[in-house]
């Protein structure tokens, strides 16, 4: 009988730590095999030149493997940077042709905000999963179609929010959660830039308005990640400015917003006005701040207490991906699913309807 209870007791054991074992086992062996998942970068714009690419050659389990583009100029660069053999390059009108390519597991999407649905679209019925920078999309609707197609393809689905993955931030909501400083009562953020006119983000039918999709969307993620909540009332106005630049899109966006917890924040965005962007919050005791607080490095934190928020930093983008990666090797859930990116356009929509109506919106128990 005693030995019967030790291989119960052992079994149990084994059958409660079979997930943990299962994760160690799949990082080892995708370690010891030099496993790297093969990434495609769908769109070359700025964004993929300047950040992703290079970010790729820092990852510890991806590796950019292709590329889908429009142009053909691009593609002849960026082949003979990155050595990327011809058949890992593609058109947006050749791109569904990867599902023959064992090469490539990721298309991260980097196109214009109105496009990544189709892009997403194609990338799913191949088979790979995705990647898609935020916003996620123009509307819900067109949010929710990606989250369908990638769920039908059995594959797995992740926003670019690297905020999420990054040192300063991850600190300051360990600073908001803990309640090092009291309970929060107050977040003010701002983020913005000086746009040039003609910019594909001042065309509403592709970034399905601005700045509030472009910049004002890392003011409301710092919000929502802060508190830990969703808001459940928003009030919003928006500028036009000049009409040769924001014919179709606003200038400025300001709104407000309440949480369940009693946290009210104030968040404003512009394409008029130059800022790194910064989050203050304000809590019983005392407030923290990072400032710049959204840039791609250079990020500085204080608290009203004299100490530094000032841990080790990263590159952003190669976090979020490794992460990815590993949520892919190890079959785990990723931290910013569609589900997060759905989120932030629904209440980035009650902002723009608020605005257009010129009354809060309840947005009831989130």
């Amino acid at each position: 009988m005693a030995t019967n209870r030790r291989r119960f007791v052992a079994g149990a054991a084994a059958l409660g730590a079979a997930p943990f074992i299962s994760t160690r086992v799949t990082r080892a062996l995708a370690a010891a095999s030099g496993k790297k998942l093969g990434f495609a970068l769908c769109g070359l714009g700025n964004l993929s030149t300047n950040q992703i690419a290079p970010a790729l050659q820092k990852t510890e389990h991806c590796r950019l493997a292709g590329i889908i583009t429009g142009t053909p100029e691009k593609a002849v660069k960026w082949k003979a940077q990155y050595n990327i053999p011809d058949k890992n390059i593609y058109s947006y009108e050749t791109m569904h042709r990867i599902a023959d390519n064992k090469d490539i597991d990721v298309v991260y999407v980097v196109t214009p905000n109105a496009i990544h649905l189709d892009n997403a679209l194609v990338a799913a019925k191949a088979g790979k999963h995705v990647f898609c920078e935020k916003p996620m999309e123009i509307s819900v609707e067109r949010c929710q179609q990606m989250i369908d197609a990638v769920k039908a393809a059995n594959r797995l689905l992740g926003i670019g929010y690297r905020c999420r993955f990054e040192p300063h931030h991850l600190e300051c909501v360990r600073i908001a959660r803990d309640q090092e400083l009291g309970a929060v009562k107050v977040i003010d953020a701002h983020f913005g830039f000086n746009s040039p006119p003609g910019v594909w983000r001042l065309k509403k039918d592709l970034s399905g308005g601005a700045p509030l999709m472009d910049f004002g969307i890392y003011c409301l993620q710092a919000t929502r990640y802060l508190t830990g909540e969703e808001p459940t009332w928003i009030s919003a106005m928006t500028t036009k400015g000049d009409p040769a630049r924001f014919s179709e899109v606003e200038e400025s966006v300001v709104w407000e917003s309440r949480f369940p917890g009693g946290v009210v924040s104030h968040c404003s965005s512009s394409y008029a006005a130059a800022s790194a962007g910064y989050f203050r919050v304000l809590a019983e005791n005392g407030w923290f701040t990072l400032d710049p607080a959204f840039n791609y490095g250079g990020l500085r934190g204080v608290r009203s207490d004299g100490r530094e928020i000032n841990p080790a930093s990263t590159d952003q983008f190669a976090v979020e991906m490794d992460d990815f990666a590993r949520c892919i090797l190890e079959k785990t859930p990723t931290r910013v699913p569609g589900e997060e990116g759905l989120r932030d356009v629904k209440i980035m929509m009650s902002i723009y309807d608020s605005a257009r109506t010129g009354k809060p919106v309840d947005l009831g128990k989130a």
